[in-house]
């Protein structure tokens, strides 16, 4: 293989929608690490195997610094510099700091507590659902506003505003939006952001946000900018990779009835469900991107500094030698150690308060509408891969 050679372009095409492409498992058989074309036609290395993903995720030679010229960019202009680094783009021991300053909002105690928060938002959204037509897309009525006022409650962000930021982010995680939409999208987050942190500098109240402004004039390294990049990086993250994730496992369950009821008669399966979805779909499969610092040999590759990295998580996640036949959904396999939330010092943060949002969002749909089917045909549902985040346009469903 030379230089030049790729084994195609990313995001690959897909022969069937609850599958990941086919393309994973040549790749993976034939050449596990090799070169792929980005959108914007720069190419950068590969990984499909499990083994070499995690490992590039745990190797703290290769970078998440998105400033540096070889760091893949999937959007198709080169991206403008950005006034913030968020935390998922900053290495040790910036890193380390960051993610220590608000580790405590995530703890096992914090998660408990939103639990009740986080039902009630869900009960609220089936109680509407329930009062209107025994019709509706599943996608704008449920999975869409969740995740989103959750979030939006998390930070002290007022409900009225929640739109606001469900139009902007997903121009930001769309790679078929210009530099300038994006632009435009950070811009106005931002600047919303900004206002909003000057407001609770005044008057706090019980949110993430008050809590960090007060915890970092305690110990005198309070910076509004970098709390600003942590509130943007919690909107973005928490909305449409978890939003796609409750679509996509509803429609699994729909099209695997006798799991479904399983599940609906046992809820103590539905932890162990909620990872196998997360496993099957792993929906942000391009967002597990570095760029090597120095030269480094993985897979038996020697990846030079300066070269870009990517390691696909739906292909690692899809490896049949951790995940024994990866194609079929099976909610009794020990799916934990999937990498769908990353592995190493980037893992997600909001992991568990994302699995608390899926388990209750499951539990109660299924019991609440316990005759749930879709409204249309299988092969008339639209997905969506060119945003970055697989998903689902809509959900139509009945009962």
């Amino acid at each position: 293989m030379t230089e030049n050679t790729t084994q195609g372009t990313v995001p690959f095409a897909r022969e069937c929608p609850f599958s990941p492409p086919p393309a994973y498992a040549r790749i993976r058989e034939e050449e596990p690490v090799c070169r792929v074309e980005l959108p914007n036609k720069d190419t950068v290395w590969a990984l499909t195997s499990y083994a070499d993903v995690r490992a590039m995720l745990s190797d703290t030679r290769f970078s998440s610094d998105n400033r540096h010229p070889g760091y893949p960019s999937f959007s198709l202009e080169k991206p403008t510099e950005q006034p913030i680094q968020t935390m998922i783009n900053l290495d040790a021991p910036a890193h380390n700091e960051a993610r220590r300053k608000v580790i405590s909002e995530y703890t096992a105690k914090r998660i408990k507590e939103l639990r009740p928060q986080v039902q009630r938002i869900v009960d609220e959204r089936l109680d509407s659902i329930l009062a209107g037509p025994r019709q509706v897309d599943l996608v704008a009525e449920l999975a869409v506003p969740v995740p989103a006022l959750v979030m939006c409650q998390q930070l002290g962000v007022p409900l009225s505003d929640n739109q606001f930021f469900l139009s902007n982010s997903v121009k930001l995680v769309s790679i078929t939006a210009s530099e300038t939409e994006r632009d435009e999208a950070f811009g106005s987050l931002a600047g919303y952001l900004m206002n909003l942190i000057a407001t609770k500098e005044d008057e706090p109240g019980d949110d993430l946000l008050s809590r960090q402004i007060a915890k970092n004039r305690e110990s005198g390294d309070y910076d509004r900018m970098a709390l600003m990049g942590l509130a943007f990086l919690l909107l973005i993250a928490g909305h449409e990779t978890s939003a796609n994730t409750i679509a996509l496992g509803t429609a699994m369950l729909l099209r695997n009835p006798e799991q479904m009821n399983r599940v609906r008669a046992d809820p103590s399966l539905t932890p162990a469900m909620v990872e196998e979805v997360l496993r099957y779909f792993t929906v942000s499969e391009l967002a597990m991107v570095r760029v090597a610092a120095e030269d480094v040999e993985i897979g038996g590759r020697l990846i030079r500094a300066g070269e870009g990295v990517l390691g696909l998580g739906n292909a690692a996640n899809h490896d049949p030698s951790v995940f024994p036949d990866p194609e079929t959904f099976d909610i009794d396999r020990p799916a934990r150690n999937h990498l769908a939330f990353g592995h190493g010092p980037h893992q997600c943060l909001g992991q568990s308060l994302a699995r608390l949002e899926f388990q209750i969002v499951f539990d109660t749909l299924l019991a609440r509408l316990p005759d749930l089917k879709l409204a249309v045909p299988f092969d008339e549902l639209r997905f969506k891969g060119e945003e970055g985040v697989y998903g689902l346009h809509e959900l139509p469903v009945s009962w």
